[in-house]
């Protein structure tokens, strides 16, 4: 961290080398330059968060609740895919989502790609190198992050208490909207923070399953160091990253009413 702040107010190129100068500018111009990346890589993954939080509750749910028996085997059906690489999980995607493939296909039978092609998430009866190819990859790859939070969550919460609603004449979905969800939140703020944050960096998915209209910050931070060779705006870009997800953090945390992470 004291290298690469150091890192970034520094001028100089590779050949020449590098010298701290304190050149903040710096920042302002990566940021300057960067700032549709960065706010296509918040969407991205809060579009991820949504929607690994919409999957993941109920399959916790399901696991803390009403599993039974079965209880491990889905367990190790959710964290199956962390027994394969990142990036294999990630390529595999761009089978999945192949032109003329099945999904392709029922997604196009529904007319599904008609909303999507308006909504700007997908181009034509193309999925692949599209926003919507790029949010897929992030919330299967980091959907196992938002159940075992949630599922750890859900798993704490005394069956008694659902008794005890039941007891008091409330129906299920009262039950579930004053009791459950509400003693669940602690496993909802740190699953989606577990699932938000790395997917706001990541740029894996974004290289393989996007276009170039579709690169995220962390595509731009791994050119910056990789090709590029501009150090110091990579170490800039990294910081002002950093800082912009602790500031939105720190507002989410507050905002929850919760600070009783799992």
């Amino acid at each position: 961290m004291v290298y690469q702040a150091s890192t970034s107010v520094q001028t100089g190129s590779l050949e020449e080398g590098y010298k701290v100068t304190w050149h903040f500018a710096t920042y302002w111009d990566a940021v300057s330059e960067y700032w549709p990346q960065f706010l296509r890589s918040v969407a991205y993954a809060a579009s991820a968060t949504v929607l690994c939080l919409l999957l993941g509750y109920p399959l916790a749910y399901l696991i803390a609740f009403r599993a039974g028996r079965w209880r491990n085997l889905i367990m190790i059906l959710v964290i199956a895919p962390f027994f394969t690489s990142f990036l294999i999980r990630t390529l595999a995607w761009k089978t999945i989502l192949a032109d003329g493939g099945p999904v392709v296909g029922a997604l196009n039978t529904l007319h599904v790609l008609d909303v999507t092609s308006w909504l700007g998430w997908t181009s034509g009866d193309r999925v692949l190198a599209t926003p919507l190819a790029v949010v897929c990859g992030l919330t299967y790859n980091f959907l196992p992050f938002m159940i075992l939070p949630l599922y750890t969550s859900l798993e704490r919460i005394d069956g008694r208490l659902h008794e005890a609603a039941g007891d008091l004449y409330a129906k299920p979905s009262t039950v579930f909207r004053k009791v459950t969800f509400p003693l669940s939140m602690p496993g909802v703020v740190s699953g989606t923070l577990l699932t938000f944050i790395p997917a706001t960096g990541d740029y894996v998915n974004a290289s393989l399953l996007g276009s170039a209209d579709t690169g995220m910050i962390g595509n731009v931070i791994q050119s910056q160091f990789l090709r590029v060779l501009d150090y110091p705006t990579a170490a800039a870009l990294s910081f002002v990253l950093m800082a912009a997800i602790l500031a939105m953090v720190t507002f989410y945390i507050r905002k929850s009413g919760t600070e009783d992470l799992v």
